[in-house]
C-alpha cells in the first residue's frame, strides 16, 4: 500500500483513539483505532464525510484538540511520540516541522495585521530573524506561491484579497520555515474550480521543491485524485480502506469507499437518479447502471430576462466614487419543468444576477418579465404592494441554510410564517398540516416540526429551506450555491430531491454553482458569465460536448477528473 522501503516513514499513528467529555454524560468518542503512515516526500489523503473524524486526526497530530479532548495511542513525528512532549516542544514543532493549511483563511488570518506582516512573524519566532530580513524573505515566499505583484501584495489586509491570494498566503506562512510535514485540512473546499487546480497544482509543486510529506484532507475524492499518492478512508472515526490511489480509484473494496466514488456526479452521463451512501451499505445498488435521464419536452416560457444590468457605486477617494459593473446585459429564457446552470469565477456575476432577479438587489437596467398564463408582469416595473403577491411565484435557496433560517424559531414557525404573510391556508392548523406534508415531501419527519435549525445537519437545514420555499408553491425557484457546502453523499441526496420536486410540480430552476460537475449533471441548458457578461448560453451537452469560448474551456480543463493516472 506504500512504498516504505524507498521512503522512511516521517509520521506513524498508531491506534489513535480521541473522544470529547462533555459535562456530566457519557465521553462522545470521535476517533477509534486509526492506524496509518505517512512516509517522507509522499502526499497521504485523509478522506471521509463531516463527522468522520479526519480533522480531528490531522488536529490530534498537532495537539490543537480543546481540552475535554482525550487522546490516546501514539503519535511517532521522526521517532518521538508527540503525545508525550510539553507544550513548549510542540510549539517549536508547530510552524517548523510540521505545518497546517486551514479550510478557510479568512478565519485564520489576523484581520487588522496586513499579510507580510503575518508572514514576517513566522520567520521572527521561529528562525529568529531580524524585521528587515523576515520581510524580504515574506515578499520571496509569495513570489513562490504565485501571488503577483508580492511586493505590493505584502502591505494588503486579508479582506484585501481574494479566497484563492489568502490561501496562497496561508501556504506561504506554512512552508516559511520549510515543514518536513505540511498538513492541508480541505485547502481548497470554497475555493472556484480555476483557483482550486492552481493551488492543487501549487501544492504538488511545492512538495517536490521543499522535499516535504503532505496530509491532505478532504470530502471530496474527485481533488483526491489530483495529488494523492496513498488514500485513507474514514467513516464515523474508523478506517475503512487504505491504499494506493490506482487501488482505490480502480478497485475499491469497501462499500463506503464505492459510495463516496459513486456518489459524485459524472461528466459523461446523466442518470436519472445519483446513488447515495445507503444504496451501497444496505445493498441496494443496482445490478446495472441507472437509465439515463430523459430531455424534458419544452413547456410554456415563465421567465424572461432581457438586458439585466446591475452596477455598484464604490468608494474612490474622499470625495469621489465610481461605477463598478457587475451584471452587463444579460439575457435568458426559462420554461415550465426545465433547469438553467449558471456557472462562473467568484466575481463574474451569478449571484448577483440571482439576487438581483429576486429584487434583493436593485437593477440598473433591463427587464424581468414573470409570465402567469395569458399575463406578462414586468417583475421591476411593480411597487411593493404590487409584488408582493408575485414573490410567491419565484423563490431562493441560499447556500448556507444555517445562516438563512432564524435560529429562534422552530421548524413549525420557519415553515408556516411563509404562508401566514402571504395568506396561505385557512387557518394555523392548516397551515401547520401544510408545513408537515411538506416535511416528509423533503424528506424530514413530521416529529421535526418542533426542534430548532441546530439540531439538523448540513443537510437537513437544506431541506427544510427547499420546504420553506415550497410552502409558497413557487413556478421558479433559484438555487444559489445551495449544495457547494454539503458532502458528496449528502449532495446527492438533495439533487435527487430537486429532480423529484421538479417532475412532481414543475418547477423551473435557476441553478448557480461554481461546481461544473453539479452543473453538468442538474442543467438542461448553460449560462456561462464572466466579468459579469454572459460569454457562452446553449444547451448542456453542447457547452460541456463542444465549448465555444475561452473562458469555458478553461473552466472545463480545471474541472478534478478523478485519479489522475487512470485512463
Amino acid at each position: 500500500m506504500n512504498d516504505s522501503t524507498a521512503n522512511p516513514m516521517l509520521l506513524s499513528v498508531r491506534e489513535l483513539a480521541v473522544e470529547f467529555r462533555i459535562g456530566k454524560e457519557a465521553p462522545v468518542s470521535a476517533v477509534r483505532g486509526v492506524s496509518f503512515d505517512v512516509p517522507a516526500n509522499r502526499c497521504v489523503a485523509l478522506v471521509g464525510e463531516s463527522g468522520s473524524g479526519k480533522s480531528v486526526t490531522a488536529m490530534s497530530i498537532l495537539r490543537l484538540l480543546p481540552t475535554n479532548a482525550v487522546v490516546g495511542g501514539e503519535i511517532l513525528f521522526e521517532g518521538r511520540n508527540l503525545l508525550g512532549l510539553d507544550e513548549a516542544d510542540m510549539r517549536k514543532l508547530r510552524g517548523s516541522a510540521v505545518s497546517v493549511v486551514f479550510q478557510e483563511p479568512m478565519s485564520s488570518l489576523n484581520p487588522v495585521f496586513p499579510v507580510g506582516e503575518q508572514i514576517a512573524e513566522v520567520l521572527r519566532v521561529h528562525e529568529n530573524l531580524p524585521a528587515a530580513m523576515a520581510m524580504a524573505r515574506a515578499v520571496a515566499l509569495l513570489e513562490e506561491v504565485g501571488m503577483p505583484d508580492p511586493h505590493l501584495r505584502i502591505k494588503s489586509y486579508p479582506h484585501e484579497l481574494s479566497g484563492g491570494q489568502q490561501q496562497r498566503v496561508m501556504i506561504a506562512m506554512a512552508i516559511a520555515c520549510k515543514p518536513r510535514l505540511l498538513i492541508a485540512d480541505e485547502p481548497t473546499t470554497a475555493l472556484d474550480v480555476t483557483i482550486q487546480k492552481q493551488i492543487l497544482e501549487l501544492l504538488a509543486s511545492l512538495r517536490h521543491s521543499h522535499n516535504m510529506s503532505v496530509l491532505f484532507i478532504t470530502h471530496d475524492l474527485g481533488v483526491v485524485g489530483e495529488i494523492a499518492d496513498e488514500v485513507i478512508v474514514m467513516q464515523a472515526g474508523e478506517i475503512r480502506e487504505h491504499g494506493s490511489a490506482a487501488q482505490i480509484f480502480t478497485q475499491a473494496v469497501h462499500p463506503y469507499t464505492r459510495a463516496l466514488l459513486a456518489c459524485r456526479p459524472a461528466l459523461d452521463s446523466r442518470p436519472r437518479r445519483l446513488s447515495v451512501v445507503t444504496d451501497f451499505l444496505d445493498g441496494s445498488v443496482p445490478a446495472v447502471a441507472a437509465p439515463e435521464r430523459v430531455p424534458r419536452a419544452d413547456g410554456e416560457v415563465v421567465l424572461e430576462v432581457q438586458g439585466l444590468n446591475k452596477s455598484f457605486r464604490l468608494r474612490d477617494g474622499l470625495l469621489h466614487w465610481r461605477e463598478v459593473a457587475a451584471v452587463q446585459n444579460v439575457s435568458f429564457t426559462l420554461r415550465r419543468g426545465r433547469t438553467l446552470g449558471i456557472v462562473g469565477e467568484s466575481g463574474s456575476g451569478k449571484t448577483t444576477l440571482g439576487l438581483a432577479l429576486m429584487r434583493l438587489v436593485g437593477a440598473t437596467g433591463g427587464r424581468v418579465l414573470l409570465h402567469d398564463r395569458n399575463e406578462v408582469h414586468d417583475f421591476f416595473a411593480l411597487n411593493a404592494a404590487q409584488i408582493k403577491p408575485l414573490r410567491q411565484r419565484m423563490q431562493i435557496v441560499f447556500q448556507n441554510p444555517y445562516a438563512s433560517l432564524n435560529p429562534r424559531f422552530s421548524i413549525a414557525q420557519i415553515l408556516t410564517e411563509p404562508m401566514q404573510i402571504h395568506g396561505l391556508g385557512g387557518g394555523a392548523p392548516e397551515r401547520l398540516e401544510m408545513a408537515r406534508a411538506l416535511l416528509e415531501r423533503v424528506g424530514l419527519p413530521a416529529a421535526a416540526l418542533g426542534r430548532y435549525p441546530h439540531e439538523f445537519s448540513g443537510g437537513q437545514r437544506q431541506r427544510i429551506a427547499i420546504a420553506r420555499c415550497l410552502t409558497m408553491k413557487p413556478d421558479v425557484l433559484i438555487c444559489d450555491e445551495s449544495v457547494s457546502a454539503l458532502d458528496v453523499s449528502v449532495q446527492a441526496q438533495v439533487l435527487n430531491l430537486l429532480l423529484d420536486l421538479q417532475d412532481e410540480f414543475g418547477l423551473a430552476y435557476i441553478f448557480i454553482s461554481h461546481d461544473l460537475a453539479v452543473v453538468r449533471y442538474m442543467s438542461d441548458d448553460v449560462l456561462v458569465m464572466n466579468h459579469g457578461q454572459a460569454v457562452e448560453h446553449a444547451d448542456a451537452d453542447t457547452i460541456y460536448r463542444a465549448p465555444q469560448n475561452t473562458y469555458t474551456k478553461r473552466l472545463l480543463d480545471a474541472i478534478p477528473r478523478g485519479y489522475r493516472h487512470a485512463p
